[in-house]
């Protein structure tokens, strides 16, 4: 593995929301290097630590508060539904999270679904579902080689993992001769983080990135036919569509021949993220010897990633969020507090960053609801 960037002592968590700042400021850090494989395309963080990861009910990433992200989610659904029918289907989710995805997709397609999720807390969708859906707050594994499925769906799971091709193969042997079953996983896509220099968007929870390419070399390598690879959500996401394959798998698909693109790509990004980081090091620096008033709205993984790599958490005067089961909670590493929306309004900021450019809008549009003409500046 070729490392092209690091990253000191960053939270080893970003979305595991703690309870006083105290705690928040405590929370563990750890060391980020991220190495290129030049023969396959794989991303991975090379000083990964196993030992830290604490996922469970308090890691909090439910999105679906926002509207555009619904949007997205149910044209996704009614994709998925449509073009493989999936209609009256046994429907497992791997790392189902709060379980969204997975009862909209039961629900449009009258499905039976089972989300497996440590961080799951069931009663948060009870109800919606008609009974059709049902979680169990556990890491996947090969004892649940015997859960009837005939759809797999692993949505923002598998960046989470470190030794990737290992979970594959468990996924492969638990779904055994069942050449039928779909499967359909969707991660980040690396080469926008790269070509972008979006450092925000590498943080310790992710230790393995992935690019249309790389993704399918490693289903293929691990006993699947590759049928569909797309790009969605402003290019912001991979997604993959696969069967088992009964023998040898099937020839490559064109969106697979990227290693030229990906190495300029990891180029670029070495020679540039560096530079990126301290312009926004300036801009924050500026704003506060100015007495500007700055906001974050959003404050997940990007918000920490970002914050804990220019290192001046000191000059933003709120960080924000849609989600209300984050609010009064703090930033593991940055002691932070969460707050909702409305408080902006007795901040009145003079600058609202915004963690991710395809809410632009819609926060634009909260802001004036509120009163409020802030500078929105997306991150």
């Amino acid at each position: 593995m070729d490392v092209f960037y690091e990253v000191r002592q960053i939270p080893a968590h970003s979305c595991l929301m703690m309870d006083s700042e105290a705690e928040a400021r405590a929370y563990p850090r750890r060391d980020l290097a991220l190495g290129y494989c030049r023969a396959c395309g794989f991303v991975s963080n090379v000083l990964y630590d196993e030992s830290v990861k604490q996922y469970s009910d308090r890691y909090e990433d439910q999105q679906s508060f926002s509207p555009r992200f619904r949007a997205f989610q149910t044209e996704l659904v009614r994709r998925l539904v449509e073009r493989y029918d999936i209609r009256g289907k046994d429907v497992l989710e791997i790392g189902c999270g709060k379980g969204d995805f997975l009862v909209e997709l039961c629900q449009a397609g009258a499905n039976r679904g089972l989300g497996i999720d440590p961080a799951c807390i069931p009663g948060r969708v009870a109800g919606k579902d008609g009974g059709s859906v049902r979680f169990i707050a556990d890491y996947y594994g090969e004892k649940y080689a015997d859960v009837p499925c005939d759809v797999v769906c692993c949505r923002h799971t598998l960046e989470h993992i470190h030794e990737t091709r290992e979970f594959m193969q468990i996924v492969r042997r638990t779904l055994g001769e069942r050449p039928d079953t779909l499967v359909f996983f969707e991660v980040p896509d690396v080469h926008r983080v790269l070509h972008e220099q979006a450092f925000w968007d590498i943080y310790y929870e992710h230790c393995s990135y992935f690019s249309l390419g790389s993704l399918a070399r490693l289903f293929r390598s691990t006993g699947f036919d590759v049928i569909e690879l797309a790009t969605d959500f402003d290019d912001q996401y991979l997604l993959l569509v696969a069967r088992p394959a009964a023998g040898e798998t099937a020839a490559a698909l064109p969106e697979e021949q990227d290693l030229d693109l990906l190495a300029a790509d990891v180029q670029q990004f070495r020679s540039s993220a560096r530079r990126r980081i301290e312009g926004w090091q300036t801009l924050l620096a500026d704003a506060e010897r100015n007495g500007k008033r700055v906001a974050i709205w959003g404050s997940g993984s990007k918000c920490v990633a970002f914050l804990s790599t220019v290192g001046l958490a000191k000059s933003v005067k709120a960080v924000v969020d849609i989600n209300p089961y984050r609010h009064g909670r703090f930033l593991a590493g940055l002691g932070c507090v969460v707050s909702a929306p409305e408080t902006l309004k007795e901040l009145r900021p003079d600058l609202v960053l915004v963690m991710n450019p395809i809410y632009r809008q819609e926060i634009t549009e909260q802001l004036r609801g509120m009163g409020l003409e802030p500078e929105v500046m997306p991150v």
